[in-house]
């Protein structure tokens, strides 16, 4: 039997700042409409595609547009859990707030991306990982690395340095990190409870510090594209609008 991983955090407390023209103060960042869905609606859709079914939404800013419009799951065929932060916990402290319901392996994602990638095979990569491996992630070209955050990897892709934006310089040899996680649960024993704690500069600059092996995934040909600005969000919209023609 193929390896699957059945469960994903969409990491869902963000205000989406610079999206305002779009959510109008009135939803969150992750329910940004594209193609007539909700964001979050297009990670149910293509995570379920491939076999995910227990789906783990932080909330913070307007919590209750996501609640009324996805309840527990049923209508999508899945199961939803929430936890509210009263205070944001940053992308580490959203994941560590499931520990408790988190299995052996698990998606992360960040909830401002828009993803048509294959998630089956993403799995079938880290299962083949070396024995020890604490996680992965996707990486690959990025056209903005000024805003992006940036690893350093050797030829098999294991990461041996991250670079958090905001960059002074860039580096000469990286690989963008486009937010797309593989979790295994020992990596939750980093990360403090009930505290700030962000998942590139904290954690993984960690994990690394401390000889945990963590690798990078490349995908060719799959439409990956975070929606964070105005124009990258446009951009996504107009693509979409192209499969439609």
């Amino acid at each position: 039997m193929p390896f699957s991983i059945k469960q994903v955090v969409l990491l869902s407390a963000g205000f989406g700042t610079r999206l305002k023209k779009v959510t109008q103060g009135k939803i969150p960042k992750a329910m940004a409409p594209l193609a007539g869905k909700p964001l979050l609606e297009h990670h149910l859709n293509q995570f379920s595609r491939f076999g995910v079914k227990e789906f783990f939404i932080n909330l913070h800013h307007l919590p209750k547009a996501i609640r009324d419009y996805f309840g527990n799951g049923s209508k999508w065929g899945v199961k939803i859990h929430y936890f509210l932060e009263k205070n944001i916990l940053g992308t580490a402290g959203g994941v560590k707030s499931f520990e408790g319901k988190l299995g052996e392996s698990f998606f992360v994602i960040y909830g401002d991306i828009f993803s048509l990638v294959d998630y089956s095979k993403m799995a079938a990569s880290f299962s083949k990982k070396p024995k020890g491996c604490i996680g992965m992630e996707l990486v690959g070209e990025t056209d903005h690395p000024e805003d992006s955050d940036l690893a350093e990897t050797n030829k098999d892709l294991l990461f041996t340095k991250v670079y958090c934006k905001p960059h002074t310089s860039i580096p000469k040899r990286f690989k963008g990190m486009r937010g797309i996680y593989i979790f295994r649960k020992k990596i939750l024993k980093f990360i403090p409870k009930n505290t700030y704690y962000e998942i590139d500069r904290n954690l993984l600059t960690e994990i690394l510090a401390k000889g945990e092996k963590f690798y990078g995934y490349e995908t060719h040909g799959e439409f990956l594209k975070d929606v964070g600005t105005l124009d990258r969000y446009r951009f996504v919209e107009n693509y979409l609008k192209s499969l439609k023609q």
